[in-house]
């Protein structure tokens, strides 16, 4: 099987030596995705409904990159610092799919990279 390893000047680049995305077959796997406005190139912190759209933003561009779209999306992982949180993250995410409803898992962890509050990754099949 032949990879391809997804880049994209629409989301931002990978903190460390990972792509942002890597197409197996007809498959996607977008690395997890951090709420980066790319405007500025910082991390959006104190605005969980804008920190959760960004990240969602990200795993779009990089799927579009490979000629695919969020309703090719089978499974979404996000992670956050904060369950109290989860309401918000469920109203933001049920807005961005539109109707479109992937498996999904929510997980709470200790700590993210860069400091972040949550991070997405998801899974397509195109």
């Amino acid at each position: 099987m032949t990879l391809k390893f997804i880049s994209t000047d629409k989301a931002p680049a990978a903190v460390g030596p990972y792509s942002q995305g890597v197409r197996a077959g007809n498959i996607i796997f977008t690395s997890g995705q951090l709420p980066i406005d790319l405007e500025t190139g910082e991390l959006s912190k104190g605005d969980i409904k804008k920190e959760t759209r960004l990240c969602l933003e990200h795993i779009k561009a990089v799927l579009e990159a490979e000629g695919a779209s969020i309703e090719n999306i089978v499974k979404v992982t996000v992670f956050v610092t904060d369950m109290n949180n989860f309401g918000t993250i469920n109203e933001v995410y049920e807005d961005f799919f539109n109707g479109h409803k992937p498996a999904r898992s929510l997980v709470q962890v200790s700590q993210l990279p860069k400091g972040a509050d949550i991070e997405i990754e998801a899974i397509a099949v195109i």
